[in-house]
């Protein structure tokens, strides 16, 4: 009997005894982790400061977008038309330089146009009904294209906008003028706004006679680029359509970006 109470004592003791070397094991690995990493621990005393950053860079492409839209009593001869006219303008954007790679339909559609047929109706005396019996009648159809094309080369984006003219679209959109990679302006612009933001807190540290201890929180806004564009043209009949196209400067564009920045302090 005495045996097996020593026992029984032993066995707790070990239990006892493993369960403390985990628990400690614990404990080490969490303070660990709030010293290397930081998690879960909240900065009581703080300050916030805010930089901008600004990159000017000229614009480096032109958008241009054309529609083509023709109607037909079939849906195939309207489709053929539209094919047509879209062939005969691409050929004019190739010849200008334009790789096909830079060429792209944005839109294409086909629907049925209807008009309304009224039918006929016997009236005996006076007991006519107040309305005409009618129905929706398909009269034709209507196909559109529209493509969208990327100018590198920005001497030759008015040379395209004539020659598209002369090819009979329907209406056309451009040149818009783009800086094709933005994301490297951006990333030179926010470098430059953190660099003055950290020239900030540093001398603002040293006028409260305080230490910058780590970033607990960043954001980030910015105001990008609206580029020269030029309103959409309706090349039809009677719309005004005329080849010659105004000039649009294509200016400098200013791309800015604001970081508001907040430090521990201790």
């Amino acid at each position: 009997m005495e045996d097996s109470k020593t026992k029984l004592f032993k066995a707790l003791t070990v239990f006892t005894m493993l369960g403390a070397v985990l628990v400690g094991a614990m404990v080490i690995s969490e303070v660990k982790g709030y010293r290397f990493i930081g998690g879960g621990v909240s900065a009581t005393n703080t300050i916030s400061v805010s930089g901008e950053g600004e990159v000017f860079a000229a614009p480096d492409i032109a958008n241009i977008s054309f529609t083509v839209r023709e109607e037909a009593k079939k849906v195939s001869d309207a489709q053929d038309k539209v094919t047509a006219k879209v062939k005969t303008a691409l050929a004019g954007v190739r010849k200008q330089g334009v790789a096909d790679k830079d060429i792209k339909t944005q839109n294409y559609s086909s629907y049925p146009k209807y008009e309304w047929q009224e039918g006929t109706v016997s009236c005996l005396g006076l007991n006519c009904p107040p309305y005409r019996p009618g129905k929706q009648v398909i009269v034709g159809y209507e196909v559109s294209q529209t493509v969208t094309i990327k100018v590198r080369d920005l001497e030759k984006a008015n040379a395209i906008v004539d020659g598209l003219a002369t090819a009979g679209v329907t209406e056309m959109q451009g040149p818009n003028f783009a800086i094709d990679d933005e994301d490297g302006l951006k990333a030179e612009a926010r470098k430059i706004a953190i660099e003055k933001a950290r020239a900030k807190a540093e001398v603002l540290a040293r006028d409260l006679g305080v230490t910058l201890v780590r970033v607990v929180s960043f954001s980030e806004g910015g105001y990008y680029p609206m580029y020269a564009r030029a309103t959409s043209v309706s090349m039809e009949k009677g719309m005004g359509g005329d080849s010659s196209m105004p000039e649009i400067p294509q200016g400098e564009e200013k791309i800015t970006s604001n970081v508001t920045v907040t430090y521990e302090i201790r």
